[in-house]
């Protein structure tokens, strides 16, 4: 097997990449083997798989920025638990794009970390930063046989809407440059409030701007969703209830994934 990744991002914050793609991991790991990658230095998808939150103690040098700079992740994975593991971030990834600079790394520099363990993996999962910063670029400039995809996160916002194209002009360039098997596998909308009216116009406008991309699925915020971070998985009574919009949203994830052929990217 070869990994598929998929990379969630958006340049907003506030737009559920860590909750998404911390509980995508989850329920893929039910029957494929999973590594998730926290590229956000706040490092929220560590602490939310893990439940540890003084990262910079408990992850000192142990992240995805030694695996980068040492070309090589498998010193710094670690299980969570059956089929799934994890490579930590904390707040010092944020001195990756001087490290990458004194040493003369370029954008596949996460893809040759990877190539060691690519084989090992169904998916690979990974987290963004909410900005357009080499933690968002390089995800999207790794290279994968199984093919590499972009899951746009969208609030229902007018600054998420005007996000977007900003989002999917760095997917392209990374297309171009590094990665040809890199295509963008929907916008998944995560509402704040579910009840807004304005949502009904968002969706529409979507539809009329990225025919075809939208998921079906839409996230609707729920309290014991954000208590997964509090609660974990093992052993919540809430766990079906905090799930109940992600379960349907990772099929369609995994239907849209295996429509897309990696040698059909232009």
């Amino acid at each position: 097997m070869t990994a598929k990744i998929i990379t969630f991002g958006i340049s907003k914050g506030g737009c559920s990449k860590s909750t998404s793609s911390g509980i995508t991991s989850f329920l893929l790991s039910k029957k494929e083997k999973v590594l998730a990658i926290d590229m956000d230095g706040q490092g929220n998808l560590t602490s939310f798989l893990t439940n540890e939150y003084d990262i910079c103690n408990v992850f000192e040098e142990k992240t995805v920025l030694e695996a980068i700079l040492e070309g090589d992740a498998r010193p710094y994975i670690i299980n969570i638990g059956k089929n799934l593991d994890l490579i930590p971030s904390n707040d010092f990834l944020a001195t990756l794009p001087r490290k990458m600079f004194e040493k003369q790394l370029k954008l596949d520099a996460l893809q040759k970390a990877l190539e060691p363990v690519m084989e090992d993996y169904d998916w690979i999962i990974i987290d963004t930063p909410p900005s357009l910063s080499e933690q968002t670029v390089l995800p999207l400039s790794t290279y994968s046989e199984g093919g590499t995809y972009a899951v746009v996160m969208f609030d229902g916002s007018m600054f998420a809407y005007y996000a977007i194209p900003k989002f999917l002009e760095i997917v392209e360039g990374a297309k171009e440059r590094y990665n040809p098997s890199l295509q963008t596998a929907g916008i998944l909308f995560s509402l704040i409030d579910s009840r807004a009216k304005e949502n009904d116009v968002m969706v529409e406008a979507i539809e009329e701007d990225y025919p075809q991309l939208k998921f079906k699925t839409v996230i609707k915020r729920k309290a014991s969703t954000r208590r997964l971070a509090i609660e974990g998985f093992e052993g919540n009574s809430e766990l079906r209830n905090a799930l109940e919009h992600y379960i349907p949203f990772v099929k369609e994830l995994k239907k849209r994934v295996n429509q897309k052929q990696p040698q059909e990217s232009n």
